[in-house]
């Protein structure tokens, strides 16, 4: 490449790269300075949950287009050939959704003439999940590249749809919107997210496509550890990258069959454990016998499932609000009456009492916790003593019945005690403040920048740790092997940047969405649900309140009217409460249930998938060595690996680990860490070696889990370790910023240490 060409190659990803920060970093920086309101919304609001998506997509699709037009396609590349291939893919696809939206219509039919509720479900659930399996049936193999890269012939719009169905899983499509109902803006001071999330996810596909996904896809190679064992070779770097991929993927897919398991749960209403292994059944058709080939067209049908079940209840809603079916252009509107409808709660008499209440209580159980054993005999004696004064009266009523409810209740023993009281106390403390913790919705970061120090510093603090999600959500992306092999199944290089800008286009219908969704569904419970009496309250609410961590209802206060404080909805509610929130068809509810099984599913696909080849194409095996019998055995042992770590992860995911969002963002910060400095800087710099990587790599894991280890509650009890353990205030959710530093670090300067003792790839 001549030096003017490489100049303007460089002029372009800087400019580009710029034009990204600004976005992202610069207005979320200035946000609670951008507070200016036009046509109805807060302008920082409005660059947060869409502008600088909408700028992010004009990234990529620019420098897909100017890349591609410098450089072409191969030369010896069959347009004629893949056109004839592509047109037939797409009468199918049609054929698709036309049977889709028709058999949606005819259970609405159904439905509305009598079918039972039963039958509606039961159908969709069958025909969705015969066609997956039909799918992975179809598409069985144990060819090597269809294997594994699907033959590097799926086109750029379809890998698009099949990345964003990969990469929108349970995290994205139940609890985003859960997350922004309940964190608005930022979050609080302590628990940073909010439009964190949309800017993290949707701004990592710049990184993907700038810095990444085109260099790898010219390689030819069919794992992420591929990468790190040609460019850096010896053993070392491939191994520690397939380890590494392991833990983050896992990390991913457990918080996926988690997903799984409450959604079929619901929809079929058999038990949480047995939902886990019906829809681990779906996932292991399709990449158990198919691998890339069969996941990625069982991941194009679902992604049109998913899009279904979030644009159709989202639209109603806001044109039974509006009067308009497109939310993401009309929500604003309904942030000034929440802002309103807030203010006039925070001044309430009422919601005060229940504030007060919480208070109370947590003071109670602070008590309590103060001597356990003698709070727990106390207690255990007060009901003893009610229930024999009961008996001595002879009275045999109902509150016979609740003092032994009560009793049967209590902690078997001090440990117990603690643990449950400390729980419960730090509940009480958290709704003990206005809107029942949760932070006005608009408002950028907690605290006042103009307030007392202490107001100051909680806001410093807020606007930190949302940059610090934010960074490790974007450099994750670029990190998360499942996601980057995607790009490896494209004909071409040129193929792979279109790819991505297909894959943000699509994932952007969502992200775009969710927003929208959070807002109207919060302005929906502050009208029509607070203030209401308790034996008024719609019949979904007594549903989903059986299971008390996605619904919980209380009369704090004994007025027998709902206040916000005392209403606490789960993240995981917000999505799949929609349909019956918003009093549409049951058949919306099931597809709504069926778009979160298919965004659970098909991100459990890839991820079992890539957990599998790395197991077996990259521990065990260490490669392609060109042999087609030992491909045959590589792939059939990526086969079982896969299995043996689908069984694992349903295990873990049985036992009801921390919620969804955490467990997702938690792997973004070990694949940041792990992966991106040294793979960015090996495609790059030709002067990055083995030994920088390796180091790297090591001290980029070595530092996110430590830091996330040691600052869960759990391990600094058992530990008995003073403090919260944080550095700088930021929350172990953003461990990766401290990997990623740490990794860049110690990659350069080993490498400056060390020679280069291969030869580097060279830079796409």
């Amino acid at each position: 490449m001549t030096q003017p060409q490489t100049k303007r190659r460089w002029q372009l990803h800087a400019g580009l790269l710029a034009l990204w920060f600004a976005a992202s970093f610069g207005v979320v920086f200035f946000a609670r300075d951008l507070q200016t309101v036009v046509a109805s919304w807060p302008v920082s609001f409005w660059f947060a949950a869409q502008g600088s998506v909408l700028v992010f997509i004009a990234i990529v699709v620019v420098f897909a287009w100017r890349a591609n037009r410098r450089e072409g396609d191969a030369p010896d590349f069959d347009q004629h050939a893949y056109g004839q291939y592509k047109r037939r893919i797409n009468r199918r696809f049609v054929f698709y959704v036309g049977g889709l939206l028709a058999l949606l219509l005819a259970l609405a039919v159904a439905e509305h003439f009598g079918l039972p509720k039963a039958w509606v479900a039961g159908l969709f659930l069958s025909v969705t999940l015969i066609l997956y399996a039909v799918i992975g049936v179809y598409g069985r193999t144990a060819d090597a590249a269809e294997y594994y890269v699907a033959g590097r012939r799926v086109p750029a719009m379809y890998n698009g749809m099949a990345t964003a169905a990969d990469w929108m899983s349970a995290a994205s499509f139940i609890s985003l919107a859960g997350g922004l109902y309940l964190q608005g803006f930022s979050g609080s001071s302590n628990q940073p997210g909010g439009l964190a999330y949309v800017l993290g996810w949707t701004g990592g596909f710049c990184l993907v496509a700038l810095l990444v996904a085109p260099y790898l896809r010219r390689m030819k190679l069919y794992t992420v550890p591929d990468y790190f064992a040609v460019r850096f070779g010896g053993r070392w770097p491939r191994m520690i990258a397939a380890l590494a991929a392991v833990l983050c993927s896992f990390t991913y897919v457990v918080a996926q069959i988690y997903g799984v398991g409450l959604i079929t749960s619901r929809l079929t209403g058999v038990h949480f454990e047995i939902g886990i292994l019906l829809g681990l059944g779906g996932v292991l058709v399709c990449s158990f016998l198919g691998g890339m080939r069969a996941v990625t067209w069982t991941q194009v049908t679902q992604y049109v499932v998913i899009i279904l079940a979030f644009l159709i209840p989202v639209s109603w809603l806001a044109y039974k609000q509006i009067g308009n079916p497109l939310a993401p252009l009309v929500y604003g509107q309904q942030l000034e009456k929440i802002a309103t409808m807030e203010k006039q709660l925070m001044d309430s008499p009422a919601e005060q009492q229940v504030i007060a209440e919480y208070a109370r209580r947590a003071e109670s159980y602070a008590k309590k916790l103060e001597n356990v054993e003698k709070s727990l005999y106390a207690e255990r004696q007060a009901l003893r003593d009610q229930l024999r004064a009961l008996a001595e009266a002879r009275i045999d009523d109902g509150r016979v019945t609740l003092l032994r409810r009560e009793l049967a209740a209590l902690p078997k023993d001090a440990d117990t005690a603690r643990e449950v009281w400390s729980r419960a106390r730090a509940d009480n403390l958290e709704r003990a403040w206005p809107l029942g913790g949760m932070p006005p919705h608009a408002t950028p970061f907690a605290g006042d920048p103009a307030g007392t120090d202490e107001e100051q510093q909680i806001f410093d603090n807020s606007r930190l740790n949302f940059l610090a999600l934010m960074f490790c959500l974007m450099v994750g992306t670029a990190g998360l092997p499942h996601l980057l092999t995607r790009y490896y199944t494209t004909p071409t290089v040129s193929e792979s940047r279109r790819s991505v800008a297909w894959s943000l286009f699509f994932i952007a219908l969502l992200y775009l969405s969710a927003p929208a969704l959070a807002v109207m569904v919060k302005y929906e419970v502050m009208t029509h649900l607070v203030g209401q009496p308790f034996d008024s309250l719609p019949a979904w609410v007594a549903q989903w309140a059986r299971d008390p961590a996605l619904l919980a209802v209380s009369d704090v206060n004994g007025d027998h009217i709902l206040q916000f404080a005392e209403l606490k909805i789960g993240a995981d509610l917000v999505m799949l409460a929609t349909p019956e929130i918003g009093g549409l068809p049951y058949v919306v509810s099931v597809l709504v249930a069926a778009g979160g099984l298919a965004a659970a599913l098909s991100t459990a696909d890839g991820l079992l998938l890539t957990i599998g080849n790395a197991l077996a194409h990259d521990v065990y095996f260490d490669g392609d060595d060109g042999n087609k019998a030992r491909a045959m055995r590589r792939v059939m042992w990526s086969k079982f690996a896969l299995l043996v770590v689908a069984l694992i992860a349903a295990y873990v995911a049985a036992q009801r680990p921390i919620g969804i969002l955490y467990l997702v963002s938690a792997s973004f910060s070990l694949a940041g860490a792990a992966f991106v400095p040294a793979m960015v800087l090996g495609i790059f710099w030709k002067g990055c070696t083995r030994a920088g990587a390796v180091g790297g790599m090591l001290a980029g894991l070595s530092i996110t889990m430590y830091y996330m280890a040691f600052n869960l509650p759990a391990v600094r009890s058992a530990f008995n370790l003073s403090g919260d353990g944080l550095w700088f205030g930021i929350q172990p959710i953003s461990a990766g910023v401290f990997g990623v530093a740490a990794g860049l670090c110690v990659t350069v300067v080993l490498s400056l240490l060390t020679p280069v003792s291969e030869p580097a790839a060279p830079a796409a």
